[in-house]
């Protein structure tokens, strides 16, 4: 009982991670064409992105590689379902 709780909050992380991850991304590229320096924008928006994230995977692991499988569904599952929302036929 107590391991698929983990595992639920293991797969919860992961979409949690996922919107941060693909939202900032998604924010990040709208805000390019306005950015004062767009390429500085970018690589601090992405180091940002992923230290986030990788420390998340980590904690969420915990050492078992078991939670860290389910935590990336989690997040491959949110990045699909955002590019189904966000996609580029849904973009102005």
């Amino acid at each position: 009982m107590a391991a698929t709780l983990l595992f639920i909050l293991a797969f919860a992380a992961g979409i949690g991670l996922g919107i941060f991850y693909f939202g900032g991304l998604w924010l990040t590229v709208r805000r390019l064409p306005v950015a004062r320096h767009p390429v500085f924008l970018s690589f601090c928006s992405f180091f940002c992105r992923l230290m986030v994230v990788l420390a998340g995977f980590y904690f969420v692991m915990d050492g078992h590689w078991q939670r860290l499988i389910v935590c990336m569904l989690g997040f491959l599952g949110m990045r699909s379902i955002l590019v189904r929302l966000w996609g580029p036929d849904k973009c102005i």
